[in-house]
This record gives structure tokens, sequence and C-alpha cells, in this order.
């Protein structure tokens, strides 16, 4: 049992950290878990690591959320944009067509290319703000992109970042529009999971509530500072991880 919460520890950590940064946390928790054979690596329990995050957002951003409140065309747009990938998400999960994604060969092309575009989004000029700028048009562009996070390795903050830089949002109001959809779509995840959750031994529901926790607890300062690192210096340190990682895989997947 010890080696369950030391396996349990590892991911919430991966997810903590990775969930909110342009990595994608589903990649790094389904390497870890095949590289390493974990006895409870499962989509349930990444599901119940993202609940985690989803609080942290929610507790982060909690001034913020409540502000929604009064700005009704803002709280629209959000739910606008999460819309494609809450609706696509529940059709692939339900079905079990993301499992037939969940292996390396794909996380290693997903982590390169849109590392690659990221890279290049990351050189747009900026002309937008999140108050003056962000419209019906825009939020559903980038709704329909984030579809394509369903895909491990592709990464939900990563591919909602570039469409934004895409759109000429500076990196903060990008990462910010990410923290907003992140909201819905993390919710939308963790509702999937609870009925198993609910079902399972009592054990395991203890291993899934110490993720829970400590999952809120990494993020909740993964949040913080990436917004502070955003505010002072661009993106290339996350497209050179995604390329080192990239080849890495590769090599892992094709020998």
């Amino acid at each position: 049992m010890i080696s369950k919460y030391i396996e349990a520890t590892i991911l919430a950590l991966v997810q903590g950290f990775s969930e909110f940064i342009p990595v994608s946390s589903s990649a790094h928790l389904i390497i870890i878990s095949k590289l390493s054979n974990f006895s409870i690596s499962s989509l349930q329990l990444d599901i119940s690591l993202h609940l985690g995050s989803l609080l942290a957002i929610v507790f982060y951003f909690r001034r913020d959320l409540l502000n929604l409140l009064n700005n009704k065309s803002l709280l629209l747009l959000i739910i606008l944009g999460s819309l494609p990938l809450v609706i696509f998400g529940f059709i692939f999960y339900s079905t079990g067509l993301v499992d037939h994604l969940r292996n390396l060969k794909v996380i290693a092309w997903t982590t390169l290319l849109f590392g690659i575009l990221l890279f290049l989004a990351d050189r747009t000029k900026v002309k937008n703000t999140i108050d003056n700028n962000l419209n019906i048009r825009n939020i559903l562009i980038i709704g329909i992109f984030q579809i394509l996070a369903i895909i491990p390795g592709v990464s939900r903050s990563g591919i909602i970042i570039t469409i934004s830089r895409f759109l000429k949002f500076d990196r903060v109001d990008s990462s910010k529009i990410s923290f907003y959809l992140s909201i819905p779509a993390l919710a939308a995840a963790s509702v999937l999971s609870i009925k198993d959750v609910m079902n399972s031994n009592l054990d395991l529901n203890f291993i899934f509530i110490y993720s829970i926790i400590f999952s809120f607890l990494i993020s909740y300062f993964t949040i913080k500072y990436f917004l502070i690192y955003v505010k002072n210096f661009n993106l290339n340190i996350f497209v050179y991880y995604r390329t080192f990682l990239a080849f890495i895989l590769f090599l892992i997947a094709y020998s």
C-alpha cells in the first residue's frame, strides 16, 4: 500500500506541474505510467488528479470568478469556448476512442509538432487584450482548436496559448484565457470519473483523496509562478523542453 502512495505522489507532482504549462499533463502521466509500470495508473486516476488541479484554479481565481457574475459577456464567451471540448471530449471518453491515442508514438509526434507551433505563435506581435478583443469569433476559434487537447501530447494549455498568441493576445492574456477555459474542461473530466471513483474499493479511494489534495497544492503554486514567468519571459523554455522530450520518446517508441 505504501508503494501505491509513492506512485500517487509522483503522478500528482507531474499533474500539478504540467497541467497549466504548455507541456501536456496527460502525456506525462501516460509516459511515467508506461515506463514505470505503476500498479495504480489508470484513466480514472488521471481524472482524479485533474480534480485537484480544478480545485486549485478555482481557488486561485476565486475573485475573478466572482467578478464574472457581473461580467455576463465574458462568462458567456467562456461557456461558448468550452462547449466544443466538452462535447467532443465526452464522445471520445465515453466511446473509448481516447484509449487508442494513449501511446508513445502519438505523444512523441504531438509533443514535437505542437512545440514548433508554440514557438511560431510566440513570435506574433501583440495587438489584442481580453477586455477589448475577446469576442465570439476569437473564442470559437480557440474553443475549436482546444478539441485537439484530447490527443495526449498536444497540451490543453499549450494549444490555447498557441492559438491565442496567433490571435495576437499577449502571453499573460493568453495564459489567462487558458486558465479560464480550464475550469469547464477540468470540471467535465472530473464528472466523468465520479461514478468510477465511487465504485472503487475503500483503499483506492483514500489514494484518490490523497492525490487530489497533493495535486491541488502543486497546481496552485504552478499557476502562481507560471503567471509571474510569462510576464517576464518568452515561451522558449517550453519549446526546448518539448523538443528534447519528443526526441527521447522517438528513441523509445521506435527502437
